[in-house]
């Protein structure tokens, strides 16, 4: 009885003495976290896509919060509704972002890219990528094996089947960039909209030479530089073969599109172009003299 009693007596203590060391530990280690992480995290859509620039939802809002400014942040799921909510609990002002759309800049189709072998390996861009160099004589346009669409959390990316690209909803897109870091090929860009939702972009990432381009694909970007001389707001640069558009500086006159050989300069949500009226050619009208007037042949 002494026996169970002494025991009973001891563990208590033990307990006792832990509960103590766990209490003073918590005190002198505890990590403050400011409450308002929490409250911006709630307003936050949990989506945890990473498009944000940080680990999740949770480390967007502890950024919002040490932050104490809101430029250069944008949750592209929850945009700028979201962003004025997360403003209204810091009481900051909610910096107006441009809205962003993922774009497929590889126009490389079936019928513009011919399939020189066959890949009956997994269907996995990354995997195809690391083991040979595609099924088309070009080696940086898209695999078509739709990696982009299995890392899409909101539908918004599918693959066309009749041309084996994929296709961008820009109504679903939220601009997460979960497409761009699944690409192995870099094909996916996240670009501005755009005023009325209108871009004028370079359909292509190949950056080989032009006849090997051309050989490869017939909408390939061969590096001529047409597109740079016509362009008067510097907003084309070419570099390694290849143009790219500046979206922050192009003002979407279009003229680099028409003046590209190979039609590799896209623009989306514009109007149809108006057809080019020929003028009519100029009549010559032949200065008769009138009936009575009409002079004799003095030789008749």
């Amino acid at each position: 009885m002494d026996l169970i009693l002494v025991a009973v007596i001891s563990l208590g203590a033990i307990g006792l003495v832990s509960a103590v060391v766990l209490f003073v530990a918590s005190k002198k280690f505890a990590v403050y976290e400011d409450p308002r992480i929490g409250k911006v995290a709630e307003v936050l859509p949990q989506a945890n896509c990473g498009g944000c620039g940080y680990p999740g939802c949770s480390g967007f809002a502890e950024a919002c919060v040490k932050a104490g400014s809101l430029e250069g942040k944008l949750c592209p799921v929850g945009g700028q509704p979201v962003m004025e909510r997360v403003a209204a609990i810091l009481g900051l002002d909610a910096v107006a972002s441009e809205p962003k759309v993922a774009v497929v800049r590889c126009n490389g189709s079936c019928e513009h890219r011919p399939r020189m072998t066959r890949y009956d390996g997994v269907k996995l861009c990354a995997i195809a990528n690391a083991t040979y160099g595609g099924e088309t004589g070009c080696t940086f346009g898209c695999l078509g094996c739709g990696d982009c669409v299995s890392a899409c959390q909101f539908g918004a990316i599918r693959m066309n089947p009749e041309t084996g690209l994929p296709e961008v909803d820009e109504d679903i897109c939220t601009a997460c960039g979960a497409c761009v870091k699944a690409c192995p090929r870099h094909i996916i860009e996240l670009r501005p909209k755009g005023k009325k939702n209108r871009r004028v972009y370079v359909s292509c990432v190949n950056k080989d030479k032009g006849a090997v381009t051309r050989k490869a694909c017939e909408v390939g970007c061969i590096g001529c530089g047409k597109c740079v001389k016509v362009c008067e707001f510097d907003a084309i640069t070419l570099e390694n073969n290849l143009a790219y558009i500046d979206p922050n500086k192009c003002r979407l006159c279009r003229k680099c599109e028409q003046e590209c050989p190979q039609g590799a300069i896209i623009a989306v949500n514009f109007p149809p172009r108006k057809p080019k009226t020929e003028a009519a050619p100029t009549e010559q009208l032949a200065t008769r003299p009138a009936s009575g007037e009409e002079k004799q042949n003095p030789n008749e």
